[in-house]
């Protein structure tokens, strides 16, 4: 295994690289923490992006002001985000732009992983192949000092013509994180958020729940109570950030049905355009719930800008007609028992949650496919 330490001190003092942005992936955890200790997670050497191709935005611009290598860090399902800027910005045949990006490849062919990963994993190096990006792969057999020398041989010379270089690292093949991110501190949990809202919802309520834990929370406690509305939900297990755009169509499409989208703060900041779209559409049938526990929870808690950022400023500016900001559990409760009485939405509900999760919490046990039709059996029980 690769040590992270000497892996970044390998990357600023022999590879040149000055500037590091991305989104975190848990096959890059040791690397994230140790870059987050190192500099913290918003400044000029370090900045979390909102999404990939925003990092790759940031790389080219600190190339462009001090001529210098930027690392972009990000999963390999962040590469159809970053796929834009690689050929339309930094590539050769555009501005020639070097950057250096670290891929965590989750759905590696032949190890398990979770369905909306297996596509991504199949294609991930045939993708950098396409791009025209040379690339090494590092597993747990690799160590610091081979990793160096083929580094230099096989990547600097690229580096240094000005093209772009990849990274993809297996699991498994840096080091434990010496230490963890700070927690975010908040009186409500996010688990107990999702059983108020899925407790009080009825026959004509439909929900579409972001990528990560608040999927596999909201999965976990259907099954427990054996709920009659477990059809009802449709858990985005992929395309992180979509979750608003999907409810959106569905709620435009089915106006007599209540739709909620319980959505996440990294998720709605990666594509926030959709906010504006909501708002100018104004389905009066749409709850947007935002659960924000400031950080990339399902990829090992990484901080996120939201903590910054008023998200309910932001959706009024939009358009939406309701908007809240909730912070315990009472206010939580009066506000969904108001909502029980039809109101002109769009709503926005921002619910402040604490980080972290229990360890044995449960994957689903259905397919995507099985998810989908089950979900698009619920609604068209009713025609409206």
């Amino acid at each position: 295994m690769i040590d992270t330490t000497g892996f970044l001190d390998f990357l600023e003092e022999t590879a040149g690289v000055g500037f590091f942005s991305g989104v975190p992936d848990s096959q890059l955890q040791s690397f994230c923490v140790e870059l987050f200790h190192r500099y913290g997670e918003q400044n000029p050497r370090h900045i979390v992006a909102v999404n990939e191709g925003n990092a790759v935005a940031l790389g080219a611009g600190y190339h462009l002001a001090t001529g210098k290598i930027p690392l972009v860090y990000l999963q390999n399902s962040g590469l159809g985000n970053a796929v834009n800027p690689a050929t339309s910005l930094t590539d050769p045949k555009v501005y020639h732009i070097p950057i250096l990006y670290l891929v965590g490849w989750r759905g590696e062919p032949g190890l398990h992983d979770e369905p909306q990963h297996k596509k991504q994993g199949e294609i991930t190096c045939e993708l950098l192949d396409l791009l025209g990006i040379p690339y090494l792969v590092v597993d747990k057999s690799s160590e610091i000092n081979s990793f160096e020398v083929e580094f230099t041989q096989r990547l600097s010379p690229h580096l240094k013509s000005g093209d772009s270089v990849a990274i993809v690292v297996r699991k498994g093949a840096f080091t434990t994180p010496s230490s963890k991110f700070p927690f975010h501190e908040a009186h409500l949990g996010r688990e107990e958020v999702i059983k108020l809202i899925a407790d009080r919802t009825q026959e004509k309520d439909f929900i579409v729940s972001t990528t990560g834990k608040i999927s596999r929370e909201l999965f976990e406690h259907r099954k427990r109570v054996d709920s009659p509305y477990r059809g009802h939900d449709f858990l985005t297990v992929g395309s992180m950030g979509h979750s608003s755009a999907i409810a959106l169509s569905i709620a435009l499409q089915h106006p007599g049905k209540r739709i909620w989208c319980l959505d996440g703060d990294g998720a709605i900041l990666m594509h926030m355009g959709s906010v504006g779209t909501i708002g100018t559409l104004r389905p009066k049938n749409f709850i947007h719930v935002v659960l924000n526990n400031a950080s990339h929870e399902s990829v090992g808690g990484m901080p996120t800008i939201a903590k910054a950022v008023d998200l309910t400023a932001v959706a009024k500016a939009a358009g939406y007609a309701e908007v809240y900001r909730i912070e315990d559990r009472n206010e939580l409760i009066e506000l969904l028992g108001k909502l029980e009485v039809p109101q002109e939405g769009p709503v926005f509900v921002e619910v402040v949650v604490a980080s972290g999760s229990r360890v044995d919490l449960i994957r689903p046990d259905t397919t995507p496919v099985e998810n989908k039709d089950a979900f698009m059996s619920g609604l068209a029980g009713d025609a409206t």
